[in-house]
């Protein structure tokens, strides 16, 4: 038991601070940008699994598994007293496992009802505010001398162009745009986005979850360049950044709500669309699923041999 809890503790502890800071750090994601967002994820989730399974671990060390500690504690809990072999740091530890993981849920339910009560106004908005684009079905135009291009997800989904947007741009880097604010649709990047701000929102005294968000939110911009590269070539959607700069995306949704393009992130788009680096080796990229894999395995598995 003492193993296991320790095994989750140093898991923990590298997935809460080395592990995304040289995540963060490193280049190579610029040529994977699909693989690292899968990293990351694995990274948050089995962070969050190890924090709550070394909790748990210690808690129920006097029974040896869940099943028994749980079968000894709960008919306690209310009427009492609770078994004399359970001590204060078990108790501690189980009751900070329990509030940890209650607090993650309610920030990701939380974050996800303010998001769709956001996309909803917002297409009340689009339908009242705006006009069909010619020739691109699920386009709106806004009249709004701005140039802005945004998307909004959900089961109705909407790309939205501004006047100015359209004005300053050729049909080519119009047709890059929509692309690129279609990918993030297809792919549904409003769905990890949402649950990194969520983890950012849950422990906003935690500076890796500001680094993470900021991260995933590169990669997501860049999966979306793919997309637009793939549909136009690259030229058209450059001379549109160059153009118009990070102030035409005020997020990659309507409801993000968090870290939105900024300069620095353009600047690393744009370097990567004019001198692509190539694409990662095979083994490379197995490499890659394999520790992604092996992030969320580790603490599943161990909570697994303790559960009976």
């Amino acid at each position: 038991m003492s193993a296991v809890a320790a095994l989750l503790g140093v898991l923990a502890v590298a997935l809460a601070w080395p592990v995304p800071v040289a995540l963060s750090r490193a280049a190579w994601p610029a040529r994977a940008p699909g693989l690292a967002l899968a990293l990351w994820q694995a990274v948050a989730l089995g962070g969050a699994l190890s924090m709550i399974g070394c909790l748990v671990v210690i808690g129920t060390a006097p029974d040896g598994s869940i099943t028994d500690a749980a079968s000894a504690l709960l008919p306690h809990l209310l009427t009492g007293p609770l078994p004399p072999e359970f001590g204060v740091i078990d108790l501690a530890a189980l009751t900070l496992a329990a509030g940890l993981a209650v607090h993650l849920l309610l920030n990701v339910a939380a974050t996800a009802v303010r998001a769709e009560r956001e996309r909803r106004r917002q297409h009340q908005l689009i339908q009242m505010l705006s006009d069909p684009m010619p020739g691109e079905p699920g386009t709106r135009v806004l009249a709004h001398p701005v140039p802005l291009a945004y998307c909004v997800p959900g089961l109705r989904t909407a790309t939205v162009l501004t006047e100015g947007l359209v004005a300053a741009l050729s049909r080519d880097e119009l047709r890059a745009v929509v692309a690129h604010e279609r990918t993030h649709l297809d792919q549904l990047h409003h769905l990890v986005l949402l649950s990194f701000r969520a983890w950012h929102s849950a422990l906003p005294w935690f500076p890796i979850a500001n680094r993470a968000e900021r991260s995933v939110t590169v990669l997501t911009e860049m999966l979306a360049d793919d997309g637009a590269r793939r549909a136009t070539g690259s030229a058209p959607l450059v001379s549109a950044l160059s153009r118009l700069g990070s102030t035409a995306e005020p997020g990659a949704y309507a409801d993000a709500g968090g870290i939105a393009p900024d300069r620095e992130m353009l600047v690393d788009r744009l370097a990567r669309l004019e001198s692509p680096a190539g694409r990662l080796a095979p083994w490379a990229g197995a490499l890659i699923v394999t520790a992604a894999a092996l992030i969320v395995a580790i603490p599943l598995g161990s909570m697994l041999t303790i559960l009976h």
